[in-house]
């Protein structure tokens, strides 16, 4: 199900004035994806993306075309591991966080 335009702008809205807001997106979607659920991770990547640094802005901080990274986070998209990661450590860079995995029980 597409996204409304008043979703997106209020994922924005939050995102711009709550820096926890925006880590914890950022967290929550390489967490799904590492535990294998990559449509939803990079649905809410996608989302993280629009809210904060925009696809152009990325663009031009990663050297991977906006068009490219719109496929690569849209419903069927599948980044290679060097853009995947190309990606996120710049998102991380950026927000000034620095995620790491540990292992956890199940």
């Amino acid at each position: 199900m597409p996204l409304t335009k008043d979703f997106r702008e209020t994922i924005r809205e939050r995102a711009q004035r709550e820096p926890r807001f925006r880590k914890a997106l950022l967290r929550e979607a390489i967490e799904l994806m590492l535990s294998g659920d990559e449509k939803t991770g990079r649905a809410i990547l996608r989302n993280y993306i629009n809210a904060t640094v925009g696809f152009r802005q990325l663009e031009e901080a990663t050297s991977i075309p906006a068009n490219s990274l719109m496929r690569m986070f849209g419903p069927n998209g599948n980044p290679s591991a060097k853009n995947l990661f190309g990606v996120l450590a710049h998102l991380q860079a950026q927000e000034g966080v620095n995620f790491e995995i540990r292992p956890r029980r199940s």
